[in-house]
């Protein structure tokens, strides 16, 4: 037998009875994955899952993706990867309602073609016209169409939601229906001051194309049952039948978009005085939200001297910073929500803050927040502000960061547990409700965020900030199922090196005061260089024999700082390269040497056994 396992037939054997072993379990175990990554970057979610097995009609997925262009660049072939990773395991779920299929659209192809008329964004790659495409596009069986035109290396985290979104909205046939509730005339109306008719709000405008708009009136006793989410906006003085309305449409589950303010700039007012103008201007839901777990305190307004708006005043427009308007940057907004995380700048004006109830059963997440140099004021000192200046003179940081908007979601009980007047019916508690609540009205409005021109009765629209995307990507997380919201933002693929950035700040803070004293030492002696050279050349040639031999003193202390300097700096990634070769020895030479030693091992073992 030992014969035959060492001779050339028997190793033949051996491959073929791998080769049958790989080709067998490749048939019969298709399916099997083992997801060991931290996140289980590979395993889709539970709702990503419920989405899947909910398809009635077949959807056909096709990937867009320039494999030959992209050759040299690792990092979008790895995320590639990645993503067509992701797309097989919707397609292994699906169970045939979903088709997959990878296209690679080489230049003046009809898949290029075809690629640019469903709508993706084709990147060029260098100047030598070569472009690179990476997108996907799903149709559904009635030949409606949705595709994600390029998928940004930096959305990782929210690549299933958006893949998810995708087939979820190919699988609804309609429309989702937002139910507009407004104190504002965000439809247009008629402006007093300038005796002229006003055009809807481009935000509005915005809305209308991706959603079908249900305008609702001031009174409503009930809320449709074909709305998906509820926009509610500057909600001043509900009657009590609209305020349970809204309050049983959140107890059977809808979704809410709400936008309340304590002083409305936006909201013409009263013209009866500054005693009650700051009032007029301000809305509230107080019974509703005690209800959700949360507070907007009355006439207080947030004003911060970091994210101030330089805006003009008087006649020759002189720009001042206005510590009430806020220009919201990034780090102000929530990274982790899909709502706030790929937007760029928001601005707000005279925005309230919001505060979680403390024992709520709710969870208050913040979407946008105010820096650490921010203080709550009085809202009306607004009615009657004149020079922004003022404020910001007088401004007290309290070093806390204050929430302008958040998302609340979780069990909560009805603000009308025994109901109302005439009805008594009502439910009276929800498993899970999800809201959004921003204090401020104002960054609805034209002003804040977009700059429209008029073109032969044409509007377009010329954003410069994101206000009008928040406002669609809050509807389109809250338009879509429970299951869909439950899919947020997952790990990445690509995952820092987290002790090679350890260790580089071990390394910096180790080095830091050495490099500090030799940079002082080293102004030091340049400046003494700098009294006793001369740019007359004649004058250098009249330095004492003590003075040449002190510049030349100085400067062989210059070069040796110097030389200090780089050894200084030089060894703040010695700890790093220090790892890197003990990654290497590990990678290429210590598999290998185990391997051997264990052949070795073997081999003695075998030749001091008696035979």
């Amino acid at each position: 037998m030992k014969r035959v396992i060492y001779s050339g037939a028997g190793l033949l054997l051996i491959a073929l009875a791998f080769l049958v072993f790989n080709v067998v379990s490749g048939l019969v175990f298709t399916n099997a994955r083992l997801d060991l990554t931290e996140q289980k970057l590979y395993t889709i979610s539970e709702g990503t899952e419920s989405i899947l097995e909910e398809l009635k009609s077949p959807i056909e997925l096709q990937f867009f993706y320039s494999d030959g262009a992209v050759r040299d660049l690792v990092a979008l072939r790895n995320y590639a990867r990645r993503v067509e990773e992701l797309l097989r395991a919707y397609e292994r779920a699906a169970g045939g309602k979903l088709k997959l299929q990878v296209i690679d659209p080489q230049p003046f192809s009809e898949e290029e073609d075809r690629a640019a008329e469903l709508g993706l964004q084709a990147v060029p790659l260098d100047r030598g016209g070569d472009k690179v495409y990476f997108g996907l596009a799903g149709t559904n069986a009635e030949g409606h169409t949705q595709t994600i035109p390029f998928f940004p290396l930096d959305q990782e985290e929210f690549l299933e939601y958006e893949v998810s979104r995708l087939v979820q909205s190919l699988a609804t046939a309609q429309l989702p229906v937002v139910g507009v509730l407004s104190g504002l005339q965000i439809n247009g109306g008629f402006d007093m001051r300038t005796q002229q008719a006003t055009p809807p709000w481009m935000v509005l405008e915005d809305i209308r194309q991706l959603f079908h708009i249900e305008s609702l009136k001031h009174d409503i006793d009930m809320i449709p049952t074909n709305v998906s989410v509820l926009m509610l906006v500057h909600p001043k003085q509900l009657p009590e039948q609209t305020l349970y309305a809204v309050d049983q449409f959140v107890m059977r589950g809808g979704k809410v978009l709400v936008f309340v303010d304590p002083f409305s700039e936006a909201d013409p007012g009263s013209m009866m005085g500054p005693g009650g103008f700051a009032e007029e201007k301000a809305s509230e839901l107080e019974p509703l939200f005690k209800a959700w777990g949360l507070r907007m305190p009355a006439d207080q307004v947030v004003a911060d001297a970091s994210y101030a708006m330089s805006v003009g005043i008087g006649p020759e427009r002189r720009a001042v910073r206005h510590p009430g308007w806020l220009s919201l940057p990034q780090q102000a907004l929530d990274a982790d929500d899909v709502t706030t995380a790929s937007l760029e700048s928001l601005t707000l004006a005279t925005t309230g803050l919001l505060e979680p109830l403390e024992g709520a059963s709710t969870r208050f997440t913040p979407l946008m927040r105010s820096s650490g140099y921010a203080m709550p004021i009085e809202a009306e000192r607004f009615a009657s502000l004149q020079n922004p200046e003022e404020l910001l003179r007088g401004l007290e940081p309290t070093g806390e960061r204050y929430t302008l908007a958040a998302r609340i979601q979780g069990p909560a009980q009805s603000a009308y547990p025994n109901g109302i007047e005439g009805r008594k019916d009502g439910l009276k508690e929800s498993d899970s409700i999800n809201i959004i609540v921003v204090a401020d009205t104002d960054l609805l409005s034209d002003r804040m965020w977009v700059q429209v021109q008029d073109f032969f009765g044409q509007r377009f629209p010329q954003p410069w900030a994101d206000n009008g995307s928040f406002v669609i990507n809050a509807l389109d997380n809250l338009s879509g199922s429970d299951a869909l919201i439950s899919v947020r933002s997952r790990g990445r693929f690509a995952r820092p090196f987290v002790v090679v950035e350890e260790l580089q700040r071990q390394a910096e803070n180790r080095f830091r005061e050495t490099e500090e004293v030799l940079q002082s030492r080293l102004v030091e002696t340049e400046a003494q260089l700098a009294e006793l050279q001369s740019p007359d050349p004649e004058q250098a040639l009249e330095l004492t024999a003590e003075q040449q031999a002190a510049l030349q003193g100085y400067m062989q202390e210059k070069l040796r700082i110097r030389k200090e300097l780089r050894e200084v700096r030089y060894q703040l990634n010695a700890d790093i390269e220090a790892l890197g070769r003990t990654l290497k020895f590990l990678n290429i030479a210590l598999v290998p040497l185990l391997l051997t030693l264990g052949v070795l091992g073997l081999w003695f073992w075998r030749r001091r056994r008696p035979a």
